[in-house]
């Protein structure tokens, strides 16, 4: 199958395994293991920050950064499409008895003075506190959309003023600077916090690493361990990373070339009512008619592709490591031989 699904389902390459195979280990908790604080080390300076945390997913560094930044009883600010709110299985209440405001935004963008509007009034008793704004780069749901960088300054200054931490669900940040081209560490200077998935474009197989002050990890690795997420011998796992970060960081942009092939095609298509302008390496497809999404998925099955159901009449296709040209070039042949 050629599998479009989503780019969490690359294998490590046989050079990545190798690095994982000889990579040398020790207890994580005990602050031992020289892979894994390579790891950390390597991520935070590479984004100007002073230390990292190794976690076992985006999720879990995403919920550890709210848990650190936020006291219960108050407010996250992010988009109402982002990750943390509709795909982290409600953690925002459940691990920090935290409330959300959710804004609207192009293709899962805010903007400065979007939220500035909504920050709840410290004075006023009936409202939560607001204490913590979300952003995520590139946006999922808006089809890998990535922030402009004066976008995000704006926000950076808006935030500054109102003494509010900034935090980056960085999923697929790698993703957005191959296209915006910022300098890594000028870009996460702009954040309080970052989290950087490495199991997903850079194609490393499991994990993910937060980053921020020495006093914010040093909080963050207490909250860690209250989840549960304390790894022993993980010098092995983290490896694969360190070596996605500094081997696949530069071929993201094939990725995204693939991606803009797959919209030129579907574009063609008489069954497709729209696809979301492609500017990283997701494909949101939408359809004339919605009944027939399910039917579609099926057919492209039948030729041995598989993409997935992205909401009512919507498909999405994602491009990754492992997605060669030839098969691309096989998946465009294939798109125009659907009939719903």
């Amino acid at each position: 199958m050629i599998d479009f699904r989503s780019d969490t389902v690359t294998k490590p390459t046989e050079a990545m395994k190798e690095a994982m195979f000889h990579a040398p280990v020790g207890d994580d908790v005990f602050g031992e293991d020289p892979s894994i604080n390579e790891l950390e080390s390597y991520t935070a300076k590479l984004f100007g920050k002073e230390a990292g945390l190794f976690c076992s997913s985006g999720t879990q560094t995403n919920q550890i950064a709210i848990n650190v930044h936020v006291q219960p009883g108050g407010e996250v600010i992010c988009h109402e499409e982002s990750h943390i709110y509709k795909y982290e299985g409600g953690g925002i209440a459940k691990n920090s008895g935290a409330s959300v405001r959710l804004l609207a935004g192009d293709r899962g963008r805010l903007e400065a003075k979007n939220i500035a509007q909504w920050i709840n009034p410290s004075h006023d008793v009936h409202f939560p506190l607001t204490q913590l704004v979300s952003l995520e780069d590139t946006a999922n749901r808006g089809g890998g959309a990535v922030y402009s960088f004066e976008q995000i300054q704006e926000i950076k200054v808006l935030c500054q003023s109102l003494g509010l931490p900034l935090h980056l669900d960085g999923a697929r940040v790698c993703n957005a600077l191959a296209v915006n081209q910022v300098d890594p560490a000028i870009y996460g200077a702009e954040f309080d916090s970052i989290s950087i998935c490495l199991s997903k474009g850079l194609g490393a197989p499991v994990g993910s690493v937060l980053l921020g002050s020495k006093a914010f990890i040093h909080k963050a690795r207490r909250v860690r361990k209250v989840m549960g997420g304390g790894m022993r011998q993980a010098g092995m796992i983290a490896a694969g990373g360190l070596f996605a970060l500094q081997h696949h960081r530069s071929r993201l942009i094939e990725d995204h070339k693939h991606a803009q092939q797959l919209e030129e095609t579907f574009h063609r298509q008489t069954w497709v009512k729209s696809v979301l302008a492609v500017q990283t390496n997701i494909v949101v497809v939408s359809l004339n008619d919605p009944t027939k999404r399910d039917v579609i998925l099926e057919q492209f099955k039948s030729f041995g592709i598989l993409g997935m159901a992205f909401g009512p009449g919507m498909l999405r296709f994602v491009t990754h490591l492992d997605i060669s040209p030839e098969q691309v070039a096989f998946t465009c042949e294939k798109i125009a031989l659907i009939r719903p």
